[in-house]
């Protein structure tokens, strides 16, 4: 008889059960840090676009507001340009102020990061158990 034969016969031993044991945590631990790189990668090219969107609008938003800023001065400068200047500038402090508060707003409701990874890993812990 082959040793072969009798092998392939035999129950696997404890050493065989904790060496494909280790194969599946492994192709798990694998898996999960696949998807933890993937949730990065989205995170940051979403940051990116954000962040160059917002320079944009800023920009553009400070440009405006300078030029109607300026245009409301020049139209009130012979009655009450004091009084015009402050009411405007009181004016873009609330607008700020608001917009301040929205952000904050923003970045308390933001998803939680990495949501699918530590689902995945929850649910792995479950069928563990």
């Amino acid at each position: 008889m082959n040793p072969q034969d009798t092998d392939a016969g035999r129950p696997r031993g404890l050493f065989d059960s904790l060496k494909g044991l280790l194969a599946t945590l492994s192709a798990l631990a694998q898996t999960r840090l696949e998807l933890l790189g993937t949730e990065l990668e989205e995170q940051v090219a979403r940051l990116a676009i954000l962040l160059v969107w917002s320079i944009i609008a800023l920009f553009l938003v400070f440009t405006a507001v300078v030029l109607a800023a300026v245009a409301i001065v020049i139209v009130f400068w012979d009655e009450h340009r004091v009084l015009v200047a402050f009411g405007l500038a009181g004016t873009l402090a609330l607008l700020a102020g608001g917009a301040l508060m929205f952000v904050v707003n923003q970045l308390k409701e933001r998803p939680r990061m990495f949501q699918a990874t530590l689902e995945e890993l929850a649910k792995d812990r479950q069928r563990l158990e």
